[in-house]
């Protein structure tokens, strides 16, 4: 067996540009690129590794945060069959990528993380950026990186990686084990050499599988979809992961099952489809959600059945209602009691569609369905009409204007505030990979970067993040690195002095929109002067942050009134470098906004309150509360 001598860094960098992923018979590398920020940590391994090798491609990053953003919307435009790898120093750097990991995981998307790590030979004791433990001498604050990973693994020996490497490039390309997968690299262990095995070092091929399902738990699925009159399909995130869009159609098309989507899952039917009957949930449409009540039978497909899309455990009200699950993992197969149907979401929807050959719903159920797809449609209208193009837009107005700018090319980004449940309820979507919502952490912050990341995986499309301004505040700094690279992604500004959704959602729990406005304080006469005294009630901040994308190198474009909106939006949207669209909204209090909520979604309130708004919110509370059942 011949060797090559190597540092620990040299080989983990050679060895990953060697990893493929093969799914259907197409191969694409595992690990693109590597984003990173050096310290002492990493600079002197990883960082000499990369200027040795030339075989991976490097981005500067800004923020070890966003760096996971990045790779994480890289890998989710990629299917999960490709992604990047994110490497910081020791100390703050490593520990600021656990809110990434953490989005990562809860999404089952992989992203490689490889943090600095103390010494591994104790040199001194403790060394700078060092957590010191007094019950162990074996952790360090990468540790926090464990509940949130994948894998986790801290490489203290050279001939530790070989097992370790590989263990992470298997869950990085296994679609029911994927998500953040740590190597922690002690920064001695990264600068020692080692004579590794040229074995180490040969390309390797991860067959991304397509489990079929079990013959008896497919026999049990037909049989509970022939014998529900008033079946309704669930799509989830599985559905793209996968590439099942097209079995669903098929499946939708020959059985007349109508089609709701998650947030993950929206788009896995284009809008314009007659099975398509939107999003579901709490942030879903009056169609979905009134089917949902009414089914006797949910086919989730990929979804992991969050709070949002059950309302909390009370949209499924049918009394006899059962579950039929279609995953790829038997964990989430098995909630609410459902008939698993363990398999991959493309395997699985063909072998249904094969195994229900003649069946098809009442047409009655299809006529049902499609008129009240029809009347929201008017709904999504009107929330999107703006009778005067001279005043300045609500929120849902500028979606409107993007709306009827885009087509399936153009890609949305977005992650959190009241964004994500208007574009739920509301987007059109043309394309199977054109609605890009991060919902599962419903991370602030994420928007930007992750559009950088899907403007990678897909170069020349349209990629649009669309934020608010609490959102912007929180990681503007990968603006810096879009233009750095030159990746034309386009954002949208929409500046609403404060953190509107849950500023709404305050109101309704009785807590009074309490700190949510971005505004001056105005001191309570008794406390005036004091750090605490009174609340934040006075003139709005005088925060540009059209300026401040403007100072961090980007194009801005400042829209006032709903024209000027529409002309910004298609300036931006042919725009060959980095461009901001930054529009003050105007509240939707008295003009057309979003349809309200069509579902519940459970914010414990305060069960002994003096104020009236309290009292009155815990009595809604109680009063909705009772609709929560257990389906067992």
């Amino acid at each position: 067996m011949s060797g090559r001598t190597l540092t620990v860094a040299q080989a983990l960098v050679r060895f990953l540009a060697r990893q493929y992923t093969e799914r259907d018979g197409r191969r694409q590398r595992l690990v693109t690129a590597m984003w990173g920020i050096f310290g002492h940590g990493n600079v002197a391994g990883i960082g000499q590794a990369l200027v040795e090798s030339g075989d991976m491609p490097f981005v500067q990053g800004r923020n070890e945060q966003a760096m996971v953003h990045a790779a994480v919307g890289y890998a989710r435009q990629s299917n999960r069959l490709s992604t990047h790898a994110v490497t910081t120093s020791i100390g703050p750097g490593a520990t600021n990528l656990v809110t990434g990991a953490a989005l990562a995981t809860v999404n089952r998307l992989p992203v490689l993380l490889l943090p600095g790590d103390i010494f591994a030979t104790r040199p001194a004791d403790p060394v700078l950026q060092q957590l010191e433990v007094p019950y162990a001498g074996d952790v360090s604050v990468n540790d926090c990186l464990r509940p949130v990973s994948a894998y986790f693994d801290r490489i203290t020996r050279p001939e530790a990686l070989i097992p370790a490497a590989l263990a992470a490039a298997r869950v990085l390309a296994d679609p029911a084990a994927t998500g953040a997968v740590t190597l922690a690299l002690p920064q001695d262990v990264q600068a020692e050499a080692y004579d590794w095995p040229e074995e180490f070092f040969a390309e390797r091929v991860w067959h991304v599988r397509r489990p079929q399902p079990d013959p008896e738990e497919l026999a049990a699925a037909v049989l509970a979809v022939r014998s529900a009159r008033r079946p309704l399909l669930v799509a989830g995130g599985g559905v793209h992961h996968s590439g099942a869009e097209g079995a669903l159609r098929t499946l939708a098309e020959a059985t007349g099952i109508p089609v709701a989507s998650t947030q993950a899952g929206k788009g896995s039917l284009p809008y314009d489809h007659p099975a398509d009957v939107g999003g579901i949930g709490h942030t879903g449409t009056a169609t979905a959600d009134e089917l949902a009540r009414t089914a006797d039978l949910v086919i989730g497909v990929g979804t992991r059945y969050t709070d949002f899309t059950t309302a909390s455990s009370t949209l499924f009200t049918h009394p006899g209602v059962r579950f039929l699950n279609l995953n790829i993992t038997g964990f989430d197969a098995h909630k609410l009691a459902a008939l698993p149907l363990v398999a991959d979401a493309r395997a699985g929807l063909d072998a249904l569609t094969g195994a229900l050959r003649g069946h098809h719903v009442d047409h009655g159920y299809e006529s049902e369905y499609a008129e009240d797809k029809e009347r929201w449609e008017h709904r999504v209208d009107a929330a999107y009409d703006a009778p005067d193009e001279n005043v300045r837009p609500t929120q849902t107005q500028v979606l409107g204007a993007l709306d009827r700018l885009v087509t399936g090319d153009d890609i949305v980004v977005n992650a959190a505030g009241s964004l994500p449940g208007d574009l739920h309820k509301l987007w059109r979507t043309r394309s199977r990979d054109q609605y890009h919502v991060e919902y599962g952490y419903s991370c602030m912050g994420y928007e930007i970067p992750a559009a950088i990341g899907v403007a990678m995986a897909a170069p020349g499309r349209p990629v649009w993040a669309l934020v608010g301004d609490g959102t912007y505040l929180m990681n503007p700094t990968e603006i810096v690195t879009a233009v750095q690279e030159n990746v034309p992604i386009k954002l949208v500004v929409l500046q609403n002095h404060g953190y509107a959704s849950i500023g709404g959602l305050s109101e309704a729990v009785g807590a009074e929109r309490f700190g949510t406005a971005y505004r001056h304080r105005e001191p309570a006469p008794s406390r005036a002067g004091e750090p605490g005294g009174g609340v934040y009630t006075g003139a709005p901040l005088p925060v540009d942050l059209a300026a401040n994308a403007a100072s961090l190198g980007m194009r801005v474009i400042r829209a006032k009134t709903v024209r000027d909106l529409r002309e910004a939006l298609a300036e931006a949207r042919t725009a060959d470098r980095p461009t901001c669209v930054y529009v003050e909204t105007e509240t939707a209090d008295t003009v057309s906004g979003a349809p309200p909520a069509q579902a519940w979604w459970d914010v414990p309130v305060a069960e002994t309150a003096t104020r009236p708004s309290a009292v009155k919110a815990r009595e809604e509370y109680d009063r909705q509360v009772a609709a929560r059942r257990r389906h067992l």
